[in-house]
């Protein structure tokens, strides 16, 4: 993970790797929100760059659910459809372009991202 002070990426086990790219990834598995969640509740004690991945899906996650529940009223009128494949599309990118920068070491912080979890 690379830090905001401009250290070198951190070397990382694979399976701290893949349960990072995974959180990343987990609305892909259909398990948007849990997966996340579980990974940060238990390597919050042990792996703090695991679960710092975690806690930064999870909140991105919750904000996208959020985004789209907001849009909901917005159907009627037609432009809620807009905004919601606009969301899901862009949580797609987001999410493959988080995984690749965290399979590759440094930390990825997402755009406009709610910071709920702690």
């Amino acid at each position: 993970m690379q830090s905001t002070l401009g250290a070198p990426p951190l070397l990382l086990k694979s399976e701290d790797k893949l349960l990072i790219v995974l959180s990343h990834l987990s609305a892909f598995l259909g398990v948007g929100l849990l997966f996340p969640l579980v990974v940060y509740l238990v390597k919050k004690s042990d792996g703090p760059v695991v679960a710092w991945h975690a806690r930064e899906a999870l909140n991105f996650h919750i904000s996208v659910f959020i985004y789209l529940i907001v849009c909901v009223p917005l159907v009627f009128v037609i432009v809620g459809v807009f905004f919601m494949l606009g969301i899901g599309l862009a949580a797609a990118v987001l999410a493959v372009i988080a995984a690749i920068q965290s399979a590759d070491g440094s930390e990825y912080r997402y755009p406009l991202t709610i910071r709920l979890v702690q």
